[in-house]
């Protein structure tokens, strides 16, 4: 049976989006910084990623992601890790500063990308988007560049290949 006077007694806030942030912020740091990473991803990420990132931050991101999942704010499914709620991911993406987001999106797609000869599509794909996601400021040396234009190349030429107007 539901204790009415315990519910209105809970002071709650009137936005979803502060209630949401407010629910993240209780985690601990690392899972919070999991649940960040993630939402860099948009509303979800294969695992494969978040292993490659897991060995690349040296960060235990598959447990602390588990434990969001328990806490209702992701879903696993599909070896993918799902936001359960497109608030969940905006909100989790919006407490990071905009500079350090173009940062981690630049490392994440230079940790993601596959070298040259490699053909692993979809992290090809994943690693272009979140360079251009980073924007030119991320570049911090110029040979950088070089490095994205061709990653970019070869994610186009890919993304062509896959299309059915070529």
């Amino acid at each position: 049976e539901w204790d009415k006077e315990k519910i209105q007694s809970q002071i709650l806030p009137d936005d979803v989006a502060i209630f949401i942030t407010e629910s993240i912020q209780a985690l601990s740091a690392d899972v919070k910084s999991a649940t960040c990473v993630l939402s860099c991803f948009g509303a979800s990420a294969d695992i494969t990623v978040i292993k490659t990132l897991d060995g690349a931050l040296n960060k235990n991101l598959v447990d602390n992601l588990d434990v969001a999942v328990r806490e209702g704010l992701l879903d696993k499914a599909d070896d993918k890790y799902r936001f359960s709620h497109d608030r969940i991911q905006e909100a989790a993406y919006n407490m990071m500063e905009i500079l350090d987001r173009c940062h981690f999106h630049f490392f994440y797609g230079m940790t993601l990308a596959p070298a040259d000869g490699e053909t692993d599509d979809s992290l090809l794909l994943i690693a272009a988007n979140q360079l251009n996601l980073a924007g030119p400021e991320a570049v911090q040396d110029k040979s950088q560049n070089a490095v994205v234009a061709n990653l970019n190349l070869r994610a186009g030429k890919k993304a062509m290949e896959m299309s059915d107007f070529v």
